[in-house]
């Protein structure tokens, strides 16, 4: 089963390479999404849930990521995998939002994103598709295509929290600064 590497593994700080029409057709990409999602479900850290991963976060530097909301107390997150993924518009609106990462399991931050983001990818068959997203969705994709520039989120916080430290509260008056 793979494993979730951790912060200081090279593949977290470096641009991930391009996934070939060889890979999808020789079966790596369809095992690659499976370790993926292997690795996302057993992410167990008490009042956190996981809902997206990156190749990268299990020590592939390919450029995938996928979304598959494990939470049972909001409305779901759409599922899907994106190979070789490209943010094409994103909204001029940012916004301040409380981010926590697999790969940096101890911390949580305050980052700004844009709003809404439109981008194209690959699925998990070689189809390419475009969509945009909103919210939360947005907040993802931005997170996960930072993982595959080997960019983390605490590049980008304004503020870095240990879990511990964090209120819900501090959360929301960070998101509102």
């Amino acid at each position: 089963m793979a494993k979730l590497v951790e912060e200081s593994h090279p593949a977290l700080h470096t641009i991930a390479e391009e996934v070939t029409p060889e890979e999808f057709s020789n079966g790596f990409l369809k095992k690659l999404v499976k370790d993926m999602k292997s690795a996302l479900h057993s992410y167990n850290v008490e009042g956190f849930t996981a809902v997206a991963i990156a190749a990268p976060q299990i020590g592939i530097s390919k450029r995938v990521f996928l979304v598959e909301d494990q939470s049972e107390d909001r409305d779901s997150l759409p599922s899907l995998v994106a190979v070789n993924p490209s943010i094409i518009k994103h909204s001029k609106k940012t916004h301040v939002v409380g981010e926590g990462c697999l790969s940096v399991p101890d911390r949580y931050g305050a980052v700004k994103r844009h709003k809404n983001v439109t981008f194209k990818a690959l699925d998990e068959n070689g189809e390419e598709y475009e969509r945009g997203a909103g919210g939360l969705l947005a907040q993802i994709i931005q997170h996960e295509t930072d993982h595959l520039d080997g960019i983390l989120f605490v590049d980008r916080a304004e503020k870095v929290w240990n879990k511990g430290e964090v209120s819900d509260k501090e959360l929301t008056e960070a998101g509102n600064e």
